[in-house]
């Protein structure tokens, strides 16, 4: 077992186990997943908006694989993300290809539904989300 220490300034003490535990320990579940797709659902919303099909197709792709992620850490969570994998990033995959907003937008929407369904799954419900109203990151081009 290596137990120098290791990361900037040798935060990370212990032997091999003990710096995977602690680094699992910072990467935690779902919540961190969470707060990353929530950042990538509100620039997919605006990527939409400005019709940026680049942009959402990006986006897109970063929540699916943020989501796939997070459900190797909690498999737990898997029967109830799986409509999210499985159909709606699909749908809006196809929906960003046909650089379509109306096809967007009810995509969007389902997705929305499909998002805080899950969350009601996982007796979550008090975790709704809604499209945004500001943005965040101010710089978009088509």
């Amino acid at each position: 077992m290596d137990n120098r220490p290791a990361g900037a300034d040798g935060w990370l003490q212990g032997d091999t186990h003990r710096k995977f535990d602690t680094m699992a320990a910072h990467l935690r579940g779902m919540d961190m997943a969470m707060v990353e797709i929530g950042h990538r659902y509100a620039e997919l919303y605006w990527a939409g908006q400005d019709g940026n099909w680049a942009y959402a197709a990006y986006q897109v792709d970063k929540i699916r694989t943020s989501l796939e992620l997070a459900l190797v850490r909690r498999p737990k969570r898997s029967a109830s993300a799986e409509p999210f994998v499985t159909g709606l990033i699909p749908m809006m995959q196809q929906a960003v290809s046909a650089q379509d907003a109306q096809q967007f937008a009810g995509a969007f929407e389902t997705m929305t539904v499909g998002c805080n369904t899950c969350h009601a799954a996982e007796d979550l419900a008090h975790i709704r989300i809604a499209p945004p109203v500001q943005r965040t990151v101010i710089t978009h081009g088509p």
